[in-house]
């Protein structure tokens, strides 16, 4: 007798706008039934000139950073992508140096990639944000501490870095990816018009990135209507949060594992019990 769990998403529509993993989340959701519309808003791409990354992998290599903060999984990924593309005999000094030196994560996400390499998290962000990393450091002290700061995308957050810069730190940021378009400004308009006319059961969201790239295409006002139509669906708190400063409400989100199956269990259970509205 078939799994109901499996099922739960038959005759359901739902679009993602996942990109790096997107048939692994499209699988997820066609195994319980759902009809997956694959819009991947956001590609992430390498930085594209790698020398000023590799001067700070160079830097970090040589173990005179004290810490380093963590951002995404992703940012340690490409470090070491960067090192194996660009000159591998870094790789080594590298390791070392990131098992010595104390690391602060925020979030799941990167700590996994940690552990992938038989390291682990120092200090884990209690709320996976900008904000819950402050509040993990605010009672240390930091005065005089060589801090590195793993950027995601190009985005300087320049809140956590005049956060540390207060408290006596040496910054040293690195941005080892960036944020591309994924789809055409007309295929992402489609997916608006679609939602619109309720063809559309659920949108996940992953990043906050792709958040920013539904907004960028527009008009605003047509992507409130679209969102406003469907229930919004957000792998997360910095996603949810950055979809609240867009001014939309967010049905669907894991309580406290920010992963794309407990989304997909989460999706299940909201889109299960009846007829959308």
């Amino acid at each position: 007798m078939p799994d109901a769990a499996h099922e739960a998403l038959t005759g359901r529509t739902v679009a993602i706008a996942e990109a790096r993993e997107l048939d692994v989340f499209a699988v997820l959701l066609e195994r319980r039934g759902a009809h997956v519309l694959r819009y991947p808003l956001v590609r992430i791409l390498d930085a594209p000139d790698p020398a000023p990354v590799l001067a700070w992998l160079r830097e970090f290599s040589q173990g005179t950073f004290d810490d380093l903060i963590l951002l995404t999984g992703e940012g340690l990924r490409r470090l070491l992508r960067c090192i194996q593309q660009h000159e591998p005999a870094l790789q080594l000094p590298f390791l070392r140096a990131l098992a010595a030196t104390r690391k602060i994560t925020r979030g799941p996400k990167p700590a996994r990639a940690l552990r992938e390499l038989g390291l682990r998290s120092d200090i884990e962000a209690q709320v996976p944000t900008t904000t819950g990393v402050i509040a993990s450091l605010s009672p240390l002290e930091l005065h005089g501490r060589r801090i590195g700061v793993q950027l995601y995308g190009e985005e300087p957050n320049r809140v956590l870095i005049d956060f540390l810069s207060s408290r006596a730190a040496q910054v040293l940021p690195v941005a080892p990816y960036i944020y591309a378009h994924g789809s055409d400004d007309a295929e992402v308009r489609e997916l608006l018009a679609r939602m619109v006319r309720r063809e559309v059961d659920a949108i996940a969201f992953t990043s906050k990135s792709q958040v920013e790239r539904l907004f960028e295409v527009g008009p605003s006002t047509l992507v409130r209507q679209a969102l406003a139509a469907t229930a919004v669906a957000a792998v997360g708190p910095v996603v949810a949060a950055s979809l609240a400063a867009h001014g939309v409400t967010v049905r669907i989100s894991p309580k406290n594992s920010w992963f794309m199956k407990p989304l997909t269990t989460e999706l299940s259970q909201s889109l299960g019990t009846g007829p959308h509205d």
